[in-house]
Formats: structure tokens, sequence, C-alpha cells
């Protein structure tokens, strides 16, 4: 009994490995934050000045409207915080079982759903209401913070930046008043993911203001380097064994 769990840990300690180097590397922490802050921005600019990434505002939004009276208003936010929740759902689902046979993890199988709801998206037309849109995108967000959660050793967001900038500059304080070096890294690791966020805000405007709803295709251009990383990853893995 004992030989058969060992001889299942070893065929999965190099899937074990790939997900942990790839899936909380700073590199893939710097794309998805890339196009949290790229899909924030799109749907800004070009979808109804709205930010389909973080719920608080939709709740915050349902709790005003619903004070003053404006149920139809205050129902329009409920859709895409039903899709987060969805979102989460399958994310969570999707580390049982990946609907992908030829995937071996979850990171994974996430990535190519985002890839493919938002290729989808870039071809719906203008005419069809905004709303559509920035549901389908806060689905996407859901998905991307569910799967990945961790930065090397401490929990981040690629979608939102409050946690980041409040663990980013606790770290930084910390480094400064006891001259710790792991914080210092910390601090850095973290900075360097906001950073990221903004220069994928600052590209999805400018698309979005140049190419319209084809913008989208950008975020999908990044989240395919992504999955390059997994492969790139995977075979170096391999390589080193």
């Amino acid at each position: 009994m004992l030989d058969k769990v060992i001889d299942v840990i070893q065929e999965n300690t190099p899937t074990i490995q790939l997900h942990k180097v790839t899936s909380e590397s700073v590199r893939l922490g710097i794309l998805l934050a890339i196009v949290g802050g790229f899909l924030d921005a799109y749907t800004f600019v070009g979808r109804d000045g709205v930010f389909a990434n973080a719920q608080t505002g939709n709740i915050v939004l349902f709790g005003a409207e619903a004070a003053a009276g404006n149920w139809q208003q205050a129902l329009l936010s409920v859709p895409p915080i039903l899709a987060f929740i969805i979102g989460v759902i399958i994310a969570e689902s999707l580390k049982k079982t990946s609907p992908f046979p030829f995937i071996k993890d979850s990171s994974r199988a996430v990535l190519i759903i985002e890839i493919i709801t938002l290729f989808i998206i870039g071809f719906i037309p203008s005419t069809i209401p905004n709303i559509f849109v920035t549901v389908t995108i806060s689905f996407v967000s859901s998905l991307q913070i569910s799967a990945f959660r961790k930065l090397v050793n401490s929990p981040y967001s690629t979608t939102m930046v409050t946690g980041n900038l409040r663990t980013a500059s606790q770290a930084a304080y910390i480094a400064f008043t006891k001259k710790d070096h792991a914080s210092a890294i910390t601090a850095v690791r973290y900075f360097t993911v906001i950073f990221a966020f903004l220069i994928g805000a600052f590209l999805g405007g400018l698309a979005t203001l140049a190419l319209g709803a084809k913008a989208i295709f950008g975020a999908v251009f990044i989240l395919l380097c992504s999955l390059i990383l997994f492969i790139i990853d995977e075979h170096s893995l391999t390589a080193n064994e």
C-alpha cells in the first residue's frame, strides 16, 4: 500500500512542481496583473464606464440605488455579482476535474477558458448592450482571482490592487525599520505586480480608444503568453530531471 502511495507521489511530482514554479511565479503574476488592468480600462473606457473586475462598487451601487428607490438601476448591478460568484464556483470545481483531458492542472484550464471567453467577446458587436460584456468579464475576472491567489509565498490578487498595496506598504515599512531583507524582497514583488497592473490599465485604455471593442484581443494575447510560460517551464523542468 505504501509503495503505491509513493509511486503516485512520484508520478505527480513534476506536475506539482510545475504548478508551483509557474502559477505562483512573479513572471506570471506580472502578466496576469497586466491583464487585470487591461480589462478594467477596457470596460471603463469602452463599456459604460464600469469596472468589471472588483465587485465592491457593484454592491455599493446596489445599496445606494435601493436606498434612493431606484430599483431598476439597483438590479442592474446584480448580474455582474452573480457572474463573479459563478466564476469562483467553477474555478474551485476545476481544481477537482479539468474539462480538458490534455490539461493536467487547473491553472492552465482557467487560462484556456479565459482566452476562449475573451476571444468571443471580441466579436460581440457594439449594438449588443454592454451589460452582456461586463457580466462576462466579471466572470473571467473571478476565474482568474480564484485560480491565482499566491505570489511565491504570499496571497495576492491579479485583478485589483488594494490588498496588494497594503501588503507592499507593510512589507516596505518592516524592511525599512527592521532592515529585514525578506520583507524588502516581498515589497519589491508586490510593487512590481502593482506597476504591471498600472501598465495594463494604460495599455488597455490606449488600445480601447484606438480599436474599440476589438481591443480585447490584446488581453487574449497576454493570456496566451501566460499559457506559453507554463509550456516553457514544463520543458525546462523535464530537461532538468
